[in-house]
């Protein structure tokens, strides 16, 4: 990377850190009707952003959905063209208690940026802008062409976003799309992940009685949908964790012995593990697998909440008429989500007893990933963190989903570059939501270098 774009991100650090600041200022929970108007902001300021680095811009726009901001820049015709993805929706904050500062003021502790979006993805997403404004302001072209698409919609299933993919619109043709939406595996170990679990996310309604019923006078007699959902939660998966859906486990790809091994000279204690990350008494999971094997290669089963009956102060006895339960899948390669679904709806059927009656809605699924680490694109985003961290870069998977992952592979035929800046702490989705600085100004530099061999 030549001394002058060096030199100016350098500069522009403090520029970057109140710009990202006003960008996490602005709440947009993408999964609250009210903060629809914070959504347009958000997604208004990227865009406006996008447009001062240098690039055109556009906001895509369909009824009853957040938009989509798109940019590019394709100056250099015959060179590859790169696709930038991000989101700029966020999580909920809650419990709000728990912040040791407010999750929509950005505060600086100990070079950590805490606020809700900060890492998870406004942080990440910033980057990728700031890397191409950078060499467009200080080359005034870029080595390759760029595109963006940022959507509004990734914490509550990305429905726009898919539904514009499966349209295989000819603006989105790109050589390789670059997300920065994961972590490193440890500071100053640079990291890129090559495998996304999928998922599979439901809610079990279950009825009973046609209306609530007096505990005393009725029970022992009436059936109880909140006792049904634990028999069929508890029937669907063991006390050792094992999933007890017929078939579940039949597409399964095992990791290769080459994949394990690099997984087992990773610095990782799973003792810390427990304490700094989980906080739990013990590590629990299926017997036989490592934590990596059970949080990257396995699928999970996982019960979200359960609403039913009363909850309030004292006591109510009550035989409520109707239970529901928030329950989640992820997947692994090679899990089709429209499989595992059908396979959980007719295992609910089958633990389902007698008295009650239950139906499973699906609430959105998206299908795993995995890119070979072989790729050029993936070479050369190893090579340039290797530059900027000065370490060797590692690969490994993430137990997360990224939806859109597996749509631009199936739908565009695009690989996808997963380059990530966060830390395995930064409390994603979590109370006290951070971003470590260094990281965030590092990875600027980073995608730059990047950009710049691809275009060699």
């Amino acid at each position: 990377m030549g001394t002058n774009t060096m030199t100016y991100f350098e500069q522009n650090r403090q520029n970057y850190l109140e710009g990202l600041k006003t960008w996490l200022r602005i709440p947009s929970i993408s999964t609250l009707p009210e903060n629809k108007p914070d959504i347009r902001r958000a997604a208004e300021f990227a865009r406006d952003e996008l447009r001062a680095a240098g690039l055109e811009t556009d906001l895509l726009e369909a009824e009853g959905r957040n938009p989509l901001v798109y940019a590019e820049w394709l100056g250099v015709p015959g060179k590859p063209t790169l696709l930038f993805y991000g989101h700029y929706d966020v999580q909920p904050p809650d419990p709000l208690e728990e912040w040791k500062s407010p999750p929509f003021e950005p505060e600086v502790r100990n070079d950590n940026l805490y606020a809700r979006g900060s890492s998870d993805d406004k942080g990440q997403t910033y980057i990728l802008i700031k890397a191409v404004e950078g060499l467009l302001k200080t080359g005034g072209k870029l080595p390759c062409n760029v595109k963006f698409i940022l959507e509004g919609e990734e914490e509550v299933g990305g429905e726009h976003l898919e539904a514009y993919v499966a349209s295989k619109p000819p603006r989105l043709k790109a050589d390789a799309a670059i997300i920065c939406d994961t972590e490193m595996f440890a500071p100053e170990l640079p990291t890129i992940c090559v495998g996304l679990r999928g998922l599979v996310y439901t809610e079990v309604h279950v009825q009973g009685p046609d209306h609530d019923l007096h505990s005393g006078v009725y029970g022992g007699a009436a059936p109880n949908p909140i006792m049904a959902i634990a028999e069929i939660l508890t029937a669907l998966k063991g006390r050792d964790g094992h999933i007890h859906i017929p078939g579940f486990y039949n597409r399964v790809r095992p990791p290769s012995l080459e994949e394990s091994e690099a997984w087992s000279r990773l610095p990782f204690y799973p003792e810390e593990y427990r304490k700094q990350e989980v906080g739990s008494t013990e590590l629990t999971g299926e017997p036989g697998y490592t934590v990596f094997e059970r949080t990257w290669a396995r699928p999970t089963f996982e019960v979200h909440g359960i609403r039913g009956g009363f909850t309030g102060e004292g006591a109510k006895t009550v035989i409520p008429a109707r239970a529901v339960a928030k329950v989640s899948m992820r997947l692994v390669a090679d899990q089709p989500p429209d499989e595992a679904f059908e396979q959980f709806k007719a295992a609910v059927a089958q633990a389902t007893p007698a008295g009650v009656i239950a139906e499973v809605k699906l609430i959105h699924g998206a299908a795993p990933s995995l890119v070979n680490p072989n790729n050029d694109y993936v070479r050369a985003a190893a090579v340039a963190m290797e530059q900027i961290f000065g370490n060797k870069t590692v690969y490994i998977r993430s137990g997360g989903s990224i939806p859109i992952v597996g749509s631009f592979d199936r739908e565009l035929g695009m690989p996808s570059v997963l380059m990530g800046f966060g830390l395995p702490d930064d409390n994603l989705h979590s109370p006290n939501e951070k971003f470590y600085l260094p990281n965030f100004y590092r990875g600027i530099e980073a995608v730059a270098r990047f950009i710049e061999l691809v275009g060699a």
